[in-house]
């Protein structure tokens, strides 16, 4: 079953100790939506300037992306400039330009209120809840944010999270939101205001998933070449939310196994600048990768003495 994701589609210059590319394709919605379709459906809905080329409208729809809530508005794309140091896990953000996403309202086009899967990416929580209000009778709702709405819109944004099944945000971000050093404490903390699973991002550190009394960690699969971190957060989402809508499956167990479909995704966003190793990559890779993860976790018990 089809996914609906809600967030941006933008242009990324991105300076890393490894290179620099300018104008590329990036945004949340677009890192999710592309991981995602590797699974299963995406019906997306972000908007876009008169400047936003056809060739990424279709490689959009190249994938099993719907465009139906693609809007285009007069003016320019949102853009993002950022740089990156040897210390990949932080990103310095050189320029943000709204432009068009500055005055986004997200309306769902028909037969997109009937999704069962949707994921709030990274924008206005004011935003997230009229969607919220939109849609019908979600088997899960899951959502991201960052340290911006944390601080300057947190009202908005714990009462958006009392609407969600489910938050995947940075471990610094768990943090601030909860008040709280410990991760642990942190966790609990948040999930009493709504989210019954915390899944924390911790960059090339893996993940964590806090999920009524368990926990599950997953770590980053260890690359040679990283070159671009820029939306690895999105793929990951997108890996994993893509996972389980394909399956179904809510359990303990498929959501263990979506956390690491959402690692290997993310491990391979990070080999290329932008979506050019998404563009390439296979199923196979997918499935491949994902067996060595099982590798790289797997140890024996102790025998019974």
């Amino acid at each position: 079953m089809s996914i609906l994701v809600v967030g941006s589609v933008a242009f990324d210059s991105v300076q890393t100790p490894f290179g620099q590319v300018e104008d590329v394709l990036g945004g949340s919605a677009t890192y999710f939506s592309t991981a995602a379709s590797f699974f299963t459906g995406v019906d997306l809905v972000a908007v876009v300037g008169e400047d936003f080329p056809a060739e990424h409208v279709d490689f959009l729809q190249s994938r099993q992306i719907n465009l139906a809530g693609l809007q285009r508005a007069p003016g320019s794309t949102f853009r993002w400039k950022g740089r990156y140091e040897y210390d990949l896990n932080e990103a310095h953000t050189l320029d943000t330009r709204l432009n068009v996403f500055e005055s986004f309202k997200p309306e769902l086009p028909s037969g997109f209120e009937d999704a069962e899967f949707v994921f709030l990416a990274n924008i206005d929580p004011e935003l997230q809840l009229q969607v919220l209000k939109q849609v019908k009778k979600p088997r899960l709702v899951a959502s991201d944010t960052m340290n911006f709405w944390i601080e300057g819109k947190r009202d908005a944004l714990v009462e958006t999270l009392a609407n969600v099944d489910l938050l995947v945000i940075n471990d610094a971000e768990t943090r601030q939101l909860a008040g709280e050093p410990n991760l642990v404490k942190a966790a609990r903390i948040i999930r009493d205001m709504g989210p019954r699973t915390l899944v924390v991002k911790r960059g090339e550190y893996g993940v964590i998933m806090f999920r009524d009394e368990t926990v599950f960690a997953a770590p980053a699969y260890p690359l040679e070449s990283v070159f671009d971190p820029t939306g690895a957060g999105d793929t990951f989402a997108g890996g994993f939310m893509g996972y389980l809508a394909a399956t179904g499956d809510l359990s303990e167990a498929n959501l263990r196994q979506a956390i690491v479909f959402g690692s290997v995704m993310a491990s391979f966003t990070v080999e290329k600048f932008s979506l050019d190793r998404l563009r390439t990559l296979e199923y196979e890779e997918i499935r491949s990768r994902f067996r060595l993860f099982k590798q790289l976790t797997h140890f024996e018990d102790l025998s019974e003495e």
